[in-house]
Formats: C-alpha cells, structure tokens, sequence
C-alpha cells in the first residue's frame, strides 16, 4: 500500500487529545436539593481534588478513537498500485500525422492524445523513465529516456502536428530496438489509427498499449490529382483529381478548379458514403502553370480540401528507336503526339542527344546518352549473369506502377524471355515464377526501363495492351515529364532539383510568406529541400533556376479519418485500443464510508446507552 497524502498523518497528534477530554473531570455545577439521599455515589466525585480521573472502559471513547484513526487514514489517500513499484521504461509514440488535426474531438485530436500523455507522465513513478517520439513523416526523439516530469512535459508541450502522412513503421522500429531487454518495458502509442498496414511486425510480439482517440468520420478530401495532355486537344490539358467521402452519409461537395489563383469551373460532386469518384477537368493555357484543386465544404479535417499541381506545356519528344526492323514498335511509338521519331538499325553514337533512345534487339558497345527502353538485351553494368527461360508464364504485374496504367497482361505469352536477377537498383513490374519480366528503376541518374523478351516472339503486340505501355514508357522516361512530376510531391518527402549551373546557395520562399536560404554543394549539382511538411506552392531561385514546386498531402489513409478501434499487425495479430489500464487504486472512498458507518454505529451506542 502506497499513500499519495502521507503528511494527513500529522493528524494524528489530535488522538491523545480524545484521551485527554475523557481524563478531565467533570466540572459541577452547584445547584439546591432538598435531599442527598440519591446523590451518595457521586459524592466522592464532587469532593475530588484532582482535575484526572483514572481512565475506565469506555466504548464511546473507542468508538471515536477509531473515527479519528479513519479519518485521518482517508486523508492520507492510500491506494494500491496498478503497475510496477518502479524502475519502468515506457515509449511513447506520439502520432502527429495530417489525420490529427480532425477536430471532432476538440480542439483536435492531436491536442486530445498530447493531453493524455501528459497525464500517463503524471502518473509515473519516481523511478521510471520514458522515451516520447513523434511520429510524422518520420519518427523523431523529441526526449530521450529521463525520468523528469518536467522534461517531459516539456518535450510533449513543444511538439507539434504536421500535414504529413504518418510512418508509424519507423517509429514502431526504434521503440522496438530501446526495449531490447527490458521485460517491463511499455510502448503507448496515441494515435487515431489512420496508418498503413503493419504485417513486419506481427512475430514482434510488441508490448503496444494503443490509446485511441477520434469519435467519427465525417470528412471528403482529393486522394489524387494529375493533369495530363488532352489527347483530343493539344492546347489544353485534363486535370484528373479523385474526391473521397470517408463519412457515413453521403455529401454533397463543391470542387472548384483554379489556375494560378484564378476561378476557372465549380462543380457539385455527390458522394455515397466511402465512396470515391474520379473527376476530369479541361484547362487551356498557353504558358506554364499552377492549377488547383479545392473542396469549398466544412468538415472535420480541412488541410485535404485542396491540391495543387504544376502544369508545364508539352514540348516535342525526341526518340531513336534502333531495331532491326519491327514496324509494330515504330507504329506504336509514331501514334504517340508529340513525339519526333528517327529510325535505325544501330544504336546512336555518344555524341547524337536524344531524349529517349529505344533498343530493339540491338545491344550497343557503349550505351547512348538518356533514358532508354530496352527489348530484349543484357548488359553486364545492369546484371550479374542471365540465361535463357523458355515459355514463362506471366503470374503478375503491378498496375499501380505508371508504367502499367491500364495495362493487362491476361492472355499474352510468351516464346522465350531472358531470365536475370532483379538488381539493387531496379523494381520488377511483370513476374513470372522464375524472374522478372519487366524491370524499370533508375541507374546513374538515367531511368531505365527492361523488357527482357522480343515483343515479337509473343502476342503482347496483338494486345491494345502493348500501344498503351509503349506511350506510358515514353511519358515516364521524357526528362520534360520527369521535371513535371519532381514538382508535386507528397508532404514530407525531399525536393531534389539537379541544377544546370553551379550555384552555391539558394532561397526558397515557403508557403506562409517566409523566406529561407539554403546552401547548395555546387560538385553534386543537385538541390536537395527537405522542409517540405506543410502543403502549399514552395518557389525557388537558385542563379537563373526560378522554378515552383507543389507540396500536397494526398493520401487516402490519412484522409480516412475513421478511428480504428484496433491496430492489424498482419493475419493473427493485432492491438486493441483501450481507455482503461491499471491505474493507482484509491481506497479512501471506502474509508470514508467505514467512519460514516462508525460515526452512525457510536450515535446509536450513545442514545442507546443513555435512553
């Protein structure tokens, strides 16, 4: 037992006190009878010179010695501890991903769990210690394992939500590594549960303590924008955006289209609950430009209600397809608008720039300037070793990839295919059982993309599948597409510009107004910002680079903002939220009751004993 109110001992001086007034004698008082035949037994008490008696039996002395005891017991505050006496390591895990500034809980749910935290730290032990990470776009140590309040306090006080999806992985892995032999130790996370899957971690065996917090869900946000050429006018552009309702009731949206701050087209949007419906919007401009998405409704979490993307004029693509003759590929790369093809047997030479060079069978002694597209041909700088697999199945693909927008590889075989191990710096988008079909990755600064067999020895080109990959592979390896789609990114994730001068610093002015000056290594010729946490338009000037780039959030977990009553750490294993842990318990309550019921017991006794 444990007293959190050890000083409501001192009280216990009054106890001799009780003693004392039954020690005292009685002071009579004189009054005229006729008569003392009936008073000769407290005569001797009347004629005593002493101010004490000596103390008798008395159960109303008793009685009140134990109400006082009692009393002074419930001052105390005794309780029972919940947890360990002391000596405990507890992670917290703050999340402060974009999801926690939903304010169905007020303020918001970010300050809701910094609250309850700072209760978990008042309620630790002199000798326990605990760890606080943010989680954000990455996990932070805001304070290091201490076991001062106030430290803490202040740690929790100074952190801060952000606009940026969360990576709870990360932090789960570092509070993973500091309880490494620590039986005890606790990991409590406060968060809402809008986080990606978690299956690494369902052998971890995690001590998690979930603490969840949010109420509802009632919010519609745009989970993705792009803007595109609009194939049947090359003068404008279409912007695709797709608008989501995370709520249970269906809503009606406002989605308004901006360029460069301008109005350009308001539109209604019904949404069923959950539901998530794509919207096209056609922009004509004649110069480089911002163009905007925003959602005019009130809802719980407003920071997805707008995105923005830069919109840069097409510009001609120059393209060198060397093949020994396969007029489908040269079909299919002439119908792609915009693009100037020149044609060959042989690969270009290291002085002739192109901004896209397709090998078709053709392996070069050297490997032509720019992004390639490759049929076919193996190169010991890509691959350690190849062979050659025979009639390989095609067991998937990945249609998320840009490369494989509208892509299906069902029906199409395949005669003969090289097999190769996928290296370091390539993803393998088609598989079958042996090796990877398609390989696309990024190599000294040159995107590659790796088709391993000859279109011609399958019936991928009788497929309307083969046209489609072939434009999607051109827009992806376009350095003017690639600039393009560097200049949206998702919160948190660095800005990288390569530069075409050496410059040795740069300024950047920030969505809120404010400037800020970053130095820049003119030997890499690259610029790297990562302070990108909060959305907005960010435009830079290094020397003559003047440049805008857009920061949105864009991420359908974080705008589902429905509170997840439980964690998944893959098929079997999962965490529960909970609001109720072992906690101090105090009994004072029941003490108190103890000396009402005591203080009732010696009122009865009294009236008892003088009726």
């Amino acid at each position: 037992m444990h007293f959190l109110a050890p000083f409501a001992f001192f009280f216990a001086a009054a106890l001799p006190v009780v003693v004392l007034f039954y020690l005292l004698k009685r002071r009579r008082v004189v009054r005229l009878i006729p008569s003392t035949l009936l008073w000769q037994k407290f005569l001797a008490d009347t004629q005593a010179s002493a101010p004490f008696q000596k103390l008798r039996h008395n159960w109303l002395l008793i009685l009140q010695l134990l109400l006082l005891l009692l009393a002074i017991l419930a001052l105390s505050r005794p309780y029972f501890s919940g947890k360990s006496a002391g000596g405990q390591l507890q992670v917290v895990i703050l999340d402060a991903s974009a999801s926690m500034q939903s304010t169905d809980v007020s303020p918001s749910r970010f300050e809701h769990a910094r609250a309850e935290a700072l209760r978990l730290v008042d309620a630790m032990h002199d000798t326990d210690q605990m760890v606080l990470l943010v989680a954000g776009a990455s996990a932070q140590v805001r304070q290091s394992a201490t076991s001062a309040k106030s430290a803490l306090r202040r740690a929790l006080q100074a952190s801060s939500v952000s606009d940026t999806p969360t990576h709870l992985a990360d932090a789960l892995k570092l509070a993973e590594t500091l309880i490494q032999n620590r039986p005890t130790a606790e990991i409590h996370l406060f968060s809402d549960g809008a986080v990606p899957a978690l299956e690494e971690f369902e052998n971890s065996g995690l001590p998690l303590v979930y603490h969840q917090t949010g109420t509802r869900s009632e919010n519609v946000g745009i989970t993705g924008l792009d803007v595109r050429p609009n194939p049947e006018n090359p003068s404008e552009r279409a912007v695709f955006a797709s608008v989501s309702n995370t709520s249970t009731n269906t809503r009606l949206a406002a989605l308004e289209l901006h360029r460069d701050g301008q109005l350009l087209e308001v539109r209604t949007v019904t949404l069923a609950p959950g539901q998530t419906v794509p919207q096209v919007f056609l922009a004509s401009h004649d110069e480089d430009a911002i163009l905007s998405v925003h959602l005019t409704d009130k809802d719980d979490l407003l920071i997805d209600n707008q995105a923005s993307v830069v919109s840069l004029l097409p510009q001609p693509v120059r393209v060198r397809l060397a093949s020994p003759g396969n007029q489908l590929l040269a079909r299919a790369l002439r119908v792609i608008p915009n693009v100037i093809l020149t044609e060959s047997d042989i690969a270009p030479g290291p002085d002739e720039s192109f901004d896209l060079v397709v090998l078709d069978n053709v392996t070069p002694a050297e490997l032509p300037a720019g992004n390639l597209l490759t049929f076919n041909i193996a190169r010991t700088e890509w691959f350690d070793s190849w062979t050659t697999l025979p009639s390989p199945p095609i067991v998937d693909w990945k249609n998320a990839h840009p490369l494989l927008r509208f892509v299906n590889f069902d029906n199409v075989q395949i005669a003969q295919s090289l097999s190769v191990k996928t290296p370091s710096w390539a993803a393998s988008l088609v598989d079958s059982p042996q090796t990877g079909l398609i390989l696309a990755g990024e190599l000294g600064r040159r995107r590659i993309v790796w088709v391993g067999f000859d279109p011609l020895q399958s019936t991928w080109p009788l497929r309307i599948s083969f046209p489609i990959f072939i434009a999607n592979a051109v827009d992806w390896l376009n350095p003017a597409s690639i600039s393009a789609s560097l200049r949206s990114i998702q919160s948190g994730t660095p800005f990288r510009l390569a530069l075409t001068e050496p410059v040795g610093e740069a300024q950047i002015n920030l969505p809120d107004g404010s400037k800020q000056t970053i130095e820049v290594n003119p030997q890499t010729g690259e610029l790297v910002f990562a302070d990108t946490a909060s959305l907005g338009t960010y435009r830079i000037t290094a020397g003559t680079n003047q440049i805008a780039f857009c920061v949105n959030l864009l991420d359908a977990a974080e705008s589902d903002t429905t509170p997840k009553s439980e964690l998944s750490f893959g098929k079997y294993a999962k965490a529960d939220s909970t609001e109720l842990r072992r906690a101090n318990l105090e009994i004072w309550r029941w003490i108190a009751a103890a000396s009402l019921a005591l203080l009732m017991l010696e009122w009865w006794y009294y009236h008892r004993r003088t009726a």
